[in-house]
C-alpha cells in the first residue's frame, strides 16, 4: 500500500502574498511605514481647530452649503472641523491646474517646459509660489463665509479684528503649506504620489461616518443593498476606463558604429494614449461652476423682498438646485466639454509628433511632422469621446443612485470614487515596480 503524500499548504492570494513580500524587504517596509506615519500626522493636524469656532453653527452651515461640502473633500474632513488644515491641498491643486493652462499660452513658460528636468523644476517652483497667495485669499474667503453664518467672530483687516483675522488666515495658510510638505515627503521618501495620497487619506477617513449613516437606513435595506451594488459596479467601470488605452505603434531608426562601419538598426515600441487622460479635473471644473452661482445667490436671496437683486438671486438659487434634473443635465454637458478642453490642452503640451521626429521615430504608414500631428489629434479626439461620456456618467451617478435607492443620508460621491481608485492603482503600480526590481511577482495582471 502506497503511503499518502503530505499535501502542500494552500497558496495565499497573490495580493496578500505580495504585501507580505513587500514587508519582508527592509527598505520597502520603511517606505510603507513612513507613508503610514505621515498619514497619521495629517489626521492629527486636521483636528487642530482654529480658535473661536461655534460648533453648532458650523454643523448647520455644512448641511446647507454644497460648495463647502465639495471643498471638504480635498481637506479630508478638516474643513468641516475648521482646523488649521481646513483648505487641505486644494490651493496647490488649483495652482497646478492654472499653471498647466498657462504653459501653452505664454511663450516663456512653454519654452521653459521644453527644457527637460530643469524646466519642470522651475515650473514646479512657480506653482508653489502661486499657491501662497491663492491659499491666503481662499482662507480669507472661507472665514468671511463662516462669519456670515455666525461660525466665527469679526473678520477684517482693519480695526480691532486685524490681529485676530491675521492669526487665523496665517494659521490656515501655514496648515496648507505643511500638508503640501508632507505630501512631498511621501513622494520623496515614501510610496506613491504624496499629494494624491493626502487626499486619499482624507476620503478614507470619512468612510466610517458614511457607512454609519448607511446603517441608519435599516428601514430601506433593499435600497441600501442596491446602493452597495451600484458602488461596486462603478468602481469596476472606473478601473476599466482608467486602465484603458490605445497603443499607437512607433518605430525608431538609428545608426550605430561597429568596427569602423555604420549599421542601421530599428526598434519598435508604442505610444499609450489613455481613454481617460483628464482624470478627475473635468469633474472639479464642472461642479465648481455649477455649485458656485447657487452658493453666491444664497447670500442675496430674500423670499420676503421684491427687489431685482433678491428676485435674481432666488432665480439662480432655484436654477442651480442640486435636486433638479436640469442641474445634473448641465453637469453632464459641462463634464464632456471640460474633458475635451483639458485633454487637448495637456496633449498639445506634450508635442508628441515633434519629439518623435527629433528622436528618429515614426508611426508606420504616417509621414513624420505635420501628418503625424494631425493623425494623433484625430486619434485623441476619437478616444476622448468614450472617456468624456464615461466621466459625465460618473458625474451624474449620485442623482440616479439617490433616485433609485431613495437613500438621502448616504450618497455615492463620483469624485471620491475616481480619486480613491486612481490613487490606489497608481500606488499599486509603484509597489509592483518595487517588487519586480527585487524579482518578486507583481499582483497587477
Amino acid at each position: 500500500m502506497r503511503q499518502a503524500q503530505p499535501q502542500a499548504p494552500p497558496e495565499r492570494p497573490q495580493l496578500i502574498q505580495s504585501m507580505i513580500d513587500a514587508f519582508r524587504v527592509p527598505d520597502l517596509r520603511g517606505k510603507l511605514l513612513f507613508t503610514f506615519g505621515i498619514l497619521v500626522i495629517f489626521r492629527f493636524v486636521s483636528h487642530v481647530p482654529v480658535p473661536g469656532v461655534q460648533r453648532d453653527a458650523l454643523a448647520n452651515l455644512f448641511q446647507s452649503n454644497q460648495l463647502l461640502g465639495f471643498l471638504d473633500l480635498f481637506s479630508g474632513g478638516a474643513l468641516s472641523n475648521l482646523s488649521v488644515a481646513a483648505m487641505g491641498v486644494y490651493p496647490y491643486i488649483t495652482s497646478s491646474i492654472i499653471m498647466q493652462i498657462l504653459v501653452p499660452v505664454f511663450p516663456r513658460l512653454k519654452a521653459l517646459a521644453q527644457e527637460g528636468e530643469f524646466g519642470r523644476q522651475r515650473i514646479n517652483q512657480y506653482t508653489h509660489w502661486f499657491t501662497v497667495p491663492l491659499a491666503f485669499f481662499q482662507a480669507w474667503g472661507q472665514l468671511a463665509l463662516m462669519q456670515r453664518a455666525g461660525v466665527v467672530g469679526g473678520i477684517g483687516f482693519a480695526g480691532p479684528d486685524f490681529l485676530h483675522t491675521l492669526a487665523m488666515v496665517t494659521s490656515m495658510v501655514a496648515g496648507t503649506i505643511f500638508l503640501i510638505w508632507l505630501g512631498e515627503l511621501i513622494t520623496e521618501k515614501g510610496l506613491g504620489n504624496g499629494i494624491s495620497i493626502i487626499i486619499f487619506g482624507g476620503i478614507v477617513a470619512a468612510l466610517p461616518s458614511m457607512i454609519g449613516q448607511g446603517f441608519l437606513e435599516r428601514n430601506n435595506l433593499g435600497g441600501l443593498m442596491l446602493l452597495v451594488l451600484l458602488g461596486i459596479a462603478i468602481v469596476f467601470l472606473i478601473v476599466i476606463f482608467t486602465e484603458a488605452q490605445r497603443r499607437v505603434p512607433v518605430q525608431y531608426g538609428r545608426s550605430v558604429f561597429r568596427g569602423g562601419r555604420m549599421y542601421r538598426q530599428s526598434g519598435a515600441t508604442h505610444i499609450p494614449l489613455r481613454v481617460n487622460s483628464a482624470g478627475m479635473i473635468p469633474l472639479i471644473f464642472a461642479f465648481s461652476i455649477m455649485i458656485l452661482p447657487g452658493t453666491i445667490a444664497s447670500y442675496f436671496a430674500d423670499p420676503t423682498g421684491n427687489s431685482f437683486l433678491s428676485n435674481a438671486a432666488l432665480f439662480f438659487q432655484n436654477a442651480f438646485d442640486p435636486s433638479r434634473f436640469l442641474y445634473w443635465a448641465a453637469v453632464f454637458l459641462l463634464v464632456i466639454a471640460f474633458t475635451f478642453f483639458y485633454t487637448l490642452v495637456i496633449f498639445h503640451q506634450q508635442n508628441l509628433a515633434e519629439n518623435l521626429q527629433k528622436n528618429g521615430g515614426f508611426i508606420p504608414g504616417i509621414r513624420p511632422g505635420r501628418p503625424t500631428a494631425d493623425y494623433l489629434n484625430r486619434l485623441i479626439i476619437r478616444i476622448t469621446v468614450g472617456g468624456a461620456i464615461f466621466l459625465a456618467f460618473v458625474a451624474i451617478l449620485p442623482y440616479f443612485a439617490t433616485a433609485a435607492t431613495d437613500i438621502r443620508a448616504l450618497q455615492l460621491s463620483s469624485t471620491s470614487l475616481l480619486i480613491m481608485v486612481g490613487v490606489a492603482l497608481d500606488t499599486m503600480r509603484q509597489l509592483e515596480a518595487q517588487l519586480l526590481m527585487r524579482q518578486y511577482e507583481g499582483f497587477i495582471r
